[in-house]
């Protein structure tokens, strides 16, 4: 027999892996070309680990970009342009130049920040 304590430990993990999952354009193809976007069930499943987004939930994510394809996969016409491996593809293109963009910016960010402490640092002394 499993205690509820150990048995919400192991559902909480299954969950947190299964949404991160999400943030992966092939896994969604290999899902949609399945047929599991047509499965009434597994819709309904989608909708409720939409909790993930709450922040007491969401801290535990190590793939943000996850909760955006969770919010897209609650939409049936999403669902079903998934079936084709282009849209997968283009999906994927498009997070690695946002990856690439936002990689430079925040560096770019950090840069200034650096900068303008340590002009700071000197206009006190």
């Amino acid at each position: 027999c499993v205690s509820d304590d150990t048995g919400n430990r192991l559902r909480f993990q299954l969950e947190l892996e299964f949404v991160q999952c999400l943030a992966n354009p092939n896994y969604l193809n290999f899902l949609a070309q399945r047929g599991y976007f047509k499965d009434k069930a597994f819709v309904n499943y989608l909708k409720y680990l939409l909790y993930w987004k709450e922040p007491e939930y969401a801290k535990y994510l190590k793939y943000p970009q996850c909760l955006h394809m969770l919010e897209l996969l609650q939409y049936e016409h999403f669902r079903k342009e998934l079936v084709n491996a282009q849209c997968a593809k283009f999906i994927d293109e498009q997070q690695i130049l946002h990856w690439q963009h936002y990689s430079r910016k925040r560096m770019r960010l950090q840069q200034a920040l650096a900068e303008q402490q340590q002009q700071n640092n000197t206009s006190v002394k």
